[in-house]
């Protein structure tokens, strides 16, 4: 089976690549999906996160409000979260890998994780794959993904932003970039060549 992670800025597209990705045939795991889990009121994790960052954090049922929580992370004290939050994560896309394996030998497992180089992850993993766009249009995506003004999502683009590597950075490491500054159409036709590398590789 073939490890594959996906990865990018935030609101560059990793989550198109993803269906498309699925589309195809891949196996497919979230990481943020897992995090989301280990939220969940009454969890050790919950527990950490309200402790490190406060009651303000949380609904009135104890739920963790994330964008309240990303106010207070980003960008001073991602790693203070990561710190928290990454073990059990990465613990939890191992087994799920794992479990490809046993279920699939000859697929491609995909996890999609916005800190694959920053967690120290990348050695998991036979390919990367880092997605890219210009920093306007991550702004105008994620307008549209919140409901915030175009200025205020602007801001807090670069606000998380500064929290990662530059896209430039990532792309460095990456077996493969894909480009969506462009058409859906022309992202499509990316991942597709790069699928049809993976599904070789993986049939070896």
């Amino acid at each position: 089976m073939l490890r594959v992670a996906l990865t990018g800025g935030i609101a560059c597209g990793k989550s198109v690549v993803a269906e498309m990705l699925v589309r195809r045939g891949a196996h497919f795991l979230a990481a943020d999906t897992l995090a989301h889990q280990f939220y969940a009121p009454g969890s050790a994790i919950h527990g950490e996160i309200v402790r490190a960052f406060g009651n303000q954090i949380l609904d009135r049922d104890g739920n963790i409000i994330r964008a309240k929580l990303a106010q207070a992370v980003f960008p001073n004290r991602v790693d203070e979260l990561n710190a928290i939050v990454h073990p059990a994560v990465i613990e939890a896309q191992k087994r799920w890998m794992n479990e490809m394996q046993r279920e699939a030998p000859h697929g491609v497992a995909v996890v999609e994780a916005a800190l694959i180089f920053e967690a120290g992850v990348e050695k998991d993993f036979d390919k990367i794959i880092v997605v890219t766009c210009g920093t306007e249009q991550k702004a105008e995506r994620f307008a549209r993904r919140t409901g915030m003004r175009l200025d205020e999502a602007r801001a807090e683009v670069e606000r998380r932003s500064s929290a990662q590597l530059s896209d430039e950075e990532k792309a460095r490491r990456a077996d493969y970039v894909l480009d969506n500054s462009g058409s859906i159409e022309a992202l499509e036709e990316q991942v597709e060549t790069v699928w049809q590398e993976l599904r070789h590789l993986a049939a070896k």
